[in-house]
């Protein structure tokens, strides 16, 4: 066994379950940040250990049982180089039976972990951002990217979020049914948050993503958002397939509508269905039906777009964020998108790559070659997928 095996068998298990095993040692420690430093420290044996004992048949599981001996005993007496040891051996097999019978269905500690994360007693700010760190591992960089903020500033207030769990010791469980509704959107914004970052890791956040909206669906079967919400994620799902082609990325007005998956888009126009009929509109359920409508082009063969500007008004009055009026700025005229462009605070565009593309586009449309120009620099610099920067490499260089 190579080093270098060991290392891809610890950055799978990582992607894999990083979130499922943090849920699991912080629900029962309340200490998240503990939860961290054990998970961390079981990573960092697994790569001493896997080389010369081979990887475990269930890497989770070996992970689990090790973070939880760093748990149990302070760090100056704690010794993992006992792994291959027949007592870890037997924990471990318990470990990997505790994590089938215990992580199950509704029994998965990451969606007992994201209710405590939306704890009203933490900053509302810092609700979102914690669980995608938590449950889902990914750094402060990236969170705080997402989010149009400095590093330092959204590690800081994680830091203050953990601490806050800690010390006020809340309840590691999903809230009582009449809890749900004030901890709902934070959970909602949260799965989909985690969903849109998928987008940049090959897939794996996106399928749990959607397994999660599945998880809280069966948890709250009659909450219209709840299904606005896998609805708009499996109708983004199924165009994946045509959005690169032969190593191009591919724009949704040009992609090939045959590769789309028919089964998904039937069961996200199913969800919004079942939504509507519970009268009560609102973001996700906008979102959703903005996706319905592209969709609905591989009927009629046209997008249509007076729908489209009707439901990006109404998501705007919404949920009045960056992305919101970007949106209805690219489906406007193109002095009209300049405008709403326009209304959007310089704070919330300098770093939204998709107000840089979409302002290019605008521009172009209406023969502003030069700030056109600027304006696809700056979107191809804020592009961290090479075949995206390719994408708008080429529509820069084809201007008139």
């Amino acid at each position: 066994m190579t080093a270098d095996a060991a290392a891809r068998a610890a950055d799978q298990a990582a992607r894999q379950s990083y979130g499922r095993l943090i849920a699991y040692l912080s629900a029962r420690s309340r200490n998240i940040p503990a939860a961290e430093d054990a998970l961390a420290e079981a990573f960092r044996a697994a790569l001493e250990a896997w080389p010369i004992s081979g990887i475990p048949q269930s890497p989770e599981a070996w992970l689990l049982t090790a973070a939880r001996r760093v748990m149990g005993k302070s760090a100056r007496h704690q010794k993992l180089a006992a792994a291959k040891a027949p007592q870890l051996a037997l924990e471990i097999e318990e470990a990997m039976a505790m994590i089938e019978a215990e992580l199950d269905g509704f029994g998965d500690d990451r969606l007992r972990l994201m209710f405590v994360c939306a704890h009203p007693a933490i900053d509302a700010a810092a609700q979102t951002p914690l669980m995608l760190q938590t449950v889902r591992g990914l750094d402060a960089a990236r969170i705080a990217a997402a989010f149009l903020e400095q590093p330092a500033t959204m590690g800081q207030r994680l830091v203050r979020a953990k601490a806050r769990i800690r010390d006020t010791g809340m309840r590691f469980a999903v809230p009582e049914a009449e809890e749900l509704p004030e901890r709902l959107d934070a959970v909602l914004q949260a799965i989909y948050a985690a969903f849109t970052a998928g987008w940049e890791d090959g897939g794996a956040l996106s399928a749990e993503a959607i397994w999660l909206g599945r998880v809280l669906l069966a948890l709250m079967p009659d909450e219209p958002e709840t299904m606005g919400l896998l609805s708009l994620m499996l109708a983004s799902e199924a165009r994946k397939p045509a959005r690169r082609q032969g190593g191009a990325y591919v724009p949704l007005d040009r992609q090939d509508m045959s590769l789309w998956d028919t089964a998904m888009l039937a069961e996200a126009e199913g969800l919004l269905r079942r939504a509507g009929s519970r009268n009560r509109f609102g973001r996700f359920q906008c979102e959703a039906a903005i996706q319905a409508v592209h969709a609905a082009r591989r009927f009629t063969g046209e997008t249509d777009l007076p729908a489209l500007r009707t439901l990006y008004a109404a998501l705007v009055q919404l949920s009045p964020s960056a992305g919101a009026l970007v949106g209805q700025a690219a489906v406007s005229d193109p002095q009209e998108g300049l405008r709403l462009l326009a209304a959007i605070p310089e704070k919330s565009a300098a770093g939204y790559q998709p107000f840089h593309a979409v302002r290019a586009d605008l521009l172009r449309k209406l023969g502003r070659h030069a700030e056109a120009a600027s304006a696809y620099a700056r979107a191809i610099e804020l592009s961290p997928d090479p075949e995206v920067r390719q994408f708008l490499w080429s529509r820069m260089a084809h201007q008139p």
